[in-house]
């Protein structure tokens, strides 16, 4: 029995150090959870956030006749991106600590690379329209320019969907731990393409943003001399034209930077906690997309208390905006 006991003892302290080093991204199919991680938590919740806030955008969108222009379905796209985002981390969490199957698990992380990878291009997709609305004022609102939005969006969601796909597909290190990067079952070289393509993406971004600010300045300054105000009306157009575009650049890259960095520089061996400490932020991007894409927006305002408060009638026209107003 003495000698039992100690075997026991032995085996709990073993599993116990397992449970300890476990992360909702590491795949232990064979033993069961002891304990909830804070992190875990706080990433579930996230997911509850970003779920609510773009799945509201989206009713709004979806039964809202007059939103059906071509910058309402890049919103579209990035709320539906984020919602899918949002329920990944909500499942993430439930699958990690109720149904322990490495498969499930595999395809809980393939859905969140899928769906962060929708979310990202929908947002170049979004800058590339911007800077189009700008520099092609008059041909804007074409058939030419429908098209091509809906051709952006079936490339961003082919190749979201392709990125989800490579870990359920075999580029994964299942089979070779030693291959693992700092979020498992993703391979080193799996995460060091998505950061590469991140960085990309942002470069790509901040370029159409210098564009788009170039653009409204130089328009505010031949407004401005019409109209004689060069110095007050100049200086206002700028000011508030910068302001945006640094926001919504300084938001993006303060999000996905730091996890995307240490994508390049981590180890898998490293604690899960700096995992955890740059992932979070990055969840925050899609927590707030919907203020800075949607609910600052007049026309989704009023369809907002169409379609919940009945303040406006139903059947008001609202005059679609220009894209860079959003």
């Amino acid at each position: 029995m003495g000698e039992l006991a100690g075997n026991e003892s032995v085996n709990l302290s073993s599993w116990l150090e397992v449970v300890d080093q476990n992360s909702s991204l590491e795949l232990q199919s064979e033993l069961p959870r002891l304990w909830v991680d804070p992190w875990d938590v706080m990433l579930c919740i996230s997911g509850t956030v970003i779920a609510c806030e773009n799945a509201l955008v989206v009713a709004i969108i979806f039964y809202t006749p007059t939103l059906r222009t071509p910058m309402f379905l890049l919103i579209g796209s990035l709320a539906t991106a984020d919602l899918l985002a949002g329920l990944g981390l909500i499942l993430n969490f439930f699958f990690h600590y109720l149904i322990h199957s490495e498969t499930i698990n595999l395809i809980t992380v393939g859905f969140l690379v899928g769906s962060f990878s929708a979310s990202v291009n929908s947002l170049l997709a979004i800058t590339i329209d911007r800077y189009l609305s700008l520099s092609n004022a008059l041909t804007y609102y074409s058939e030419r320019t429908v098209a091509y939005i809906h051709s952006m969006l079936a490339v961003a969601w082919g190749v979201s969907l392709c990125l989800g796909l490579l870990p359920i597909l075999g580029w994964n290190c299942l089979k070779d731990p030693s291959s693992c990067s700092i979020v498992k079952p993703l391979t080193r070289s799996n995460l060091t393409l998505l950061s590469i393509a991140f960085f990309l993406i942002f470069l790509t971004m901040l370029h159409f943003y210098i564009q788009i600010c170039r653009i409204v300045c130089r328009h505010a300054h031949q407004i401005a001399l019409q109209q004689h105000f060069f110095a007050t009306s100049y200086y206002v157009t700028t000011k508030k034209s910068v302001s945006t575009l640094a926001i919504i650049v300084g938001t993006f890259g303060t999000s996905w930077l730091p996890f995307a960095i240490y994508c390049l520089v981590g180890d898998h061996s490293d604690p899960s906690v700096y995992t955890y400490a740059t992932l979070l932020p990055a969840t925050y991007n899609s927590m707030i997309n919907p203020i800075i894409y949607a609910f600052k927006n007049q026309q989704i305002q009023k369809a907002t208390w169409v379609l919940f408060c009945g303040c406006f009638q139903s059947n008001s026209s609202f005059h679609s905006r220009s894209p860079s107003d959003v």
